[in-house]
């Protein structure tokens, strides 16, 4: 009886620490400028704003990720993007799943109307309205981009494309066009 009573106090106390440090460092970070590889952070402070015609996109081709605030609350992650005829988009997938409902809160507050934010890329802050696209032909151009970026097909196959829309359509990914606004 000792033993296992022992076990299980060795057991919980290496269980607590790590979820203790780990709430730590998640709620040392909620006010830092920008989020971390791990914990969302605050309020994106640090940067030029960008205040000029909409830029040329393509250069997301090489950038894995990016830093995505909204604003109410204030708060940022980093996230996928990609570019599609010259348009912005991040997606957000396992959107029909626990851990999506759970890990994806900042889709479902943008969805919600919650979608005003700034995307910081290279240190260049960017004002931003997401608005989600769930039909239209561009749709063909982002699955085709999301598979070439993040799923390592050097050429999508239609079939490809069409499974990847599907996806998107039925809800399971979100995507999100990251559309210019005003300050």
């Amino acid at each position: 009886m000792k033993i296992g009573k022992i076990v299980l106090q060795v057991i919980g106390i290496l269980v607590l620490i790590p979820s203790v440090a780990m709430a730590t460092l998640r709620f040392e970070n909620r006010n830092a400028d920008g989020p971390s590889i791990l914990f969302p952070g605050g309020e994106m402070t640090s940067g030029e704003l960008y205040t000029g015609p909409e830029p040329d996109w393509r250069f997301l081709d090489d950038i894995e990720t990016v830093e995505l605030q909204l604003n109410d609350p204030m708060a940022s992650r980093l996230i996928y993007v990609l570019q599609a005829e010259g348009r912005l988009f991040i997606i957000s997938g396992y959107m029909t799943t626990f851990l999506g409902r759970l890990w994806k809160e900042w889709a479902f507050e943008a969805d919600r109307g919650n979608n005003q934010g700034v995307l910081r890329v290279n240190g260049v802050r960017y004002p931003r309205t997401l608005v989600r696209i769930e039909e239209g032909d561009i749709l063909d151009g982002v699955s085709a981009n999301l598979i070439m970026k993040y799923g390592g097909a050097p050429q999508p196959t239609p079939e490809m494309i069409a499974g990847t829309r599907a996806g998107i359509e039925s809800g399971n990914s979100w995507v999100f066009e990251l559309v210019p606004r005003e300050l």
